[in-house]
């Protein structure tokens, strides 16, 4: 066994930051870009501009032409990235700092306690079992899924007893899932395999069947691209075919762009969630010990979020922030659960709040400047303790079944692996329960949490990482990370990858940016609509901090965003262009005008408006939007990210993105495009993927810096 404070190996020094390297050390890679063909005939109208889109070819993902342009493209891509080269020997590391065995928290369902385990450089974690302290049994593999182990098990449902499991399939990341039912005790499937099935929970009624959502498939060009509207919550009776499964909600008889569903853990009461866009929801229960039962309104409108946390024969409880920002636990009476009955049990505090249960206790987790603090309730409302945590960082779990004495949770930060902590629930002790053994020094590096000032003057906090001793000369190779949208914290988390930047000399900053959810409601509203420059604005704030007070310089700072943070790069590097020397927009959201066209896109506009609502909609979107800002100029080194199953943000937005960017860059920084194959938006990718997407991503930072090995 390795010991946790083993030193590492000096494979991948890096020298310094190569104040000592020359210029010809890293000579000029010649980049020839695809041709793109324009057409310039095409044109949208928009309160009366007409609007250019000569890329538009590009969204149609199943055409010949476009399956042509990303061929060539990765083949530039492929082309740069095999010609420096360190490339190689940071994979390597990479591998080395991958190979160490990672645990879930352990769970328990029927006789047997389950958790997930990834050993070393596996592509997949499998789910293992065991009962009474016995050895651990494989249960499911999705490693054997598929060879390419592109194939992962997107979600587990078991029902109340245990006896059966309801597990969903991603099939190269795809949202759209199939659902397979198995019994626990053989393993064997049960009835057939369900398909389409997209973000979709499992809720378990008794042993005879489940509820789960789905939407039609699109009819009409790209199943990935397709625009879903409409969200269907069905019920399906074990033995039955699909075809047969009665809607429940949702559908053309209550129209919502998303519906799920879950089964309160005493089996009584079904929890239905509508919502039309990202934040806001409905909230509905049905009694399923009654046939024929009613569907019971808790909340009727959008204008908050509402959950249930856990129930008792008299209360469900309900974490909420109605007139309260940053959450609020209110306590419903069964027998009359309209809101004017609810009873508040645990005020609003100062921090943002996110509320589990178990052992019919509530753990409240608190952001105070985005880390974690756990405060331990009774269904009382009566403060128990503070959950002394093992230090300032990221802790989440604190959730198990009514009946549970104990409960498993992880912490983690920028420096620390997610170690698995086992509590007692009456005495509020912890132990550790896991702890990984990666060949990464903890303590020889150290995180800075720093507040700077955005333009409007608003205080922004952002987290700095580095090894202890870094020198502040500004000439430390730096990423800056940042996402800022839908309420989202960016919380201290251990990334196996950035450690290959702390330990050779470099520094990994996080900014939490206005639009997050960091210190509630209030924050997520400061950064959306017409608001949405306000995330720019601390972005653009957050670098200059770093190039003011010396932590790195703009020809040593990179950037990088994914998602709606791949939206935050486009924009940040079209608006301010010398703003850093690399640029990482990854699966973004490129084309504010059209965005809500795709897939479940139109639900976003919560945050961004859309370009049909109104002119001044309409322009403000174009005002930042990344692909209508790109002019002519001397852009930072770019590498464009997606791949070919995103079905959440399509690919056509990097598509587009790139291929104007390509056509209008000036200078010698490339702008190259890496179009992954067999993955989606993120989740699911086999280990390989990312090992090899992150090598490419510090191979093409460090060499366009002349940062050397």
């Amino acid at each position: 066994m390795k010991p946790s404070h083993l030193i590492l190996p000096a494979v991948l020094l890096f020298a310094a930051c190569q104040s000592s390297k020359t210029e010809t050390s890293f000579p000029m890679i010649k980049v020839t870009y695809p041709v793109a063909n324009k057409d310039t005939t095409v044109m949208d109208d928009y309160f009366g501009t007409k609007v250019a889109d000569p890329y538009r070819w590009l969204e149609n993902d199943t055409s010949a032409e476009t399956k042509a342009w990303v061929q060539e493209e990765n083949k530039v891509t492929q082309g740069y990235l095999s010609q420096i080269p360190f490339r190689d020997k940071i994979k390597k590391r990479l591998e080395e700092l991958w190979n160490y065995d990672r645990y879930s928290a352990p769970f328990k369902e029927g006789a047997y306690t389950y958790f997930y385990k990834r050993s070393g450089l596996q592509n997949q974690s499998v789910l293992y079992r065991q009962k009474d302290g016995g050895e651990p049994e494989v249960f499911l593999d999705p490693n054997t899924f598929s060879e390419s182990g592109t194939t992962s098990l997107a979600d587990i449902t078991f029902s109340k007893d245990g006896s059966l499991a309801a597990y969903q399939v991603s099939e190269g990341g795809s949202d759209w899932h199939k659902l397979i039912v198995i019994d626990a005790a053989t393993r064997k499937q049960v009835g057939d395999t369900l398909v389409d099935v997209k973000f979709s929970g499992v809720g378990w009624k008794a042993n005879e069947g489940f509820y789960y959502s789905s939407y039609d498939k699109p009819k009409e060009g790209s199943q990935l691209s397709g625009k879903t509207e409409q969200h269907k919550l069905y019920y399906h009776a074990l033995g039955q075919q699909q075809a047969t499964d009665k809607m429940v909600f949702g559908g053309s008889i209550t129209p919502r762009r998303y519906v799920s569903a879950g089964v309160t853990e005493d089996g009584r009461w079904l929890v239905i969630y509508a919502a039309n866009a990202t934040y806001g929801n409905e909230l509905y229960v049905q009694d399923l010990a009654m046939p024929n039962a009613p569907v019971i309104t808790l909340v009727g409108d959008m204008k908050s979020q509402a959950g249930i946390i856990t129930s008792d024969d008299k209360y469900f409880y309900v974490q909420t922030d109605h007139e309260a920002p940053n959450g609020k636990v209110m306590r419903v009476p069964i027998a009359a659960p309209q809101m004017k009955n609810w009873e508040p049990l645990i005020p609003e505090q100062k921090e943002v709040v996110s509320v589990s249960s178990g052992g019919r206790n509530l753990f409240c987790t608190y952001l105070k400047d985005a880390i974690s603090k756990v405060v331990q309730y009774d269904l009382a409302g009566k403060k128990i303790r503070d959950i002394a945590l093992p230090g300032l960082g990221s802790a989440g779990g604190f959730s198990a079944k009514e009946t549970e004495k104990e409960l498993y949770y992880s912490f983690t930060s920028y420096v620390v692996p997610a170690t698995i902590y086992k509590m007692d629930i009456a005495s509020g002790r912890s132990e550790v329960y896991k702890k990984p053994e990666i060949p990464f020094n903890s303590d020889a590096y150290e995180s800075k949490q720093v507040f700077y000032t955005s333009k409007d003057g608003t205080r922004v906090p952002m987290i700095i990482t580095y090894k202890k001793g870094t020198p502040l000369d500004g000439t430390a190779p730096t990423l800056l990370y940042a996402y800022g949208g839908f309420s989202i914290s960016l919380t201290p988390y251990f990334s196996t990858s950035n450690a290959a930047l702390l330990e050779n000399g470099g520094i990994y900053a996080v900014a939490n940016l206005r639009g997050g959810g960091e210190y509630g409601e209030s924050w997520h509203l400061a950064g959306v609509k017409d608001k949405k420059q306000n995330v720019f604005d601390d972005f653009i704030a957050a670098a200059q901090y770093l190039v003011d007070n010396k932590y790195t310089s703009r020809e040593k700072l990179a950037i990088q965003g994914k998602s709606n943070g791949g939206l935050l790069i486009g924009a940040v590097i079209t608006q301010k262009p010398d703003i850093c020397k690399v640029a990482f927009p990854f699966v973004g959201v490129m084309d504010m005008l059209r965005y809500h066209r795709f897939t479940a896109g139109a639900g976003w506009a919560y945050d961004y408006g859309t370009s049909a609502d109104s002119k001044e909609m309409f322009e403000y979107l174009k005002s930042y939007s990344p692909l209508h800002n790109i002019k002519e100029a001397a852009y930072p080194a770019t590498m464009v990210a997606t791949a070919d199953h995103d079905d959440r943000v399509v690919p056509a937005h990097s598509f587009k993105f790139a291929a104007t960017m390509q056509e209008k860059q000036k200078g010698d920084n490339p702008v190259i495009i890496r179009i992954e194959t067999k993955a989606g938006h993120g989740a699911g990718m086999s280990t390989s993927q990312v090992i090899s997407a992150e090598a490419d991503k510090w191979a093409f930072m460090f060499y366009n810096m002349k940062v050397g090995i």
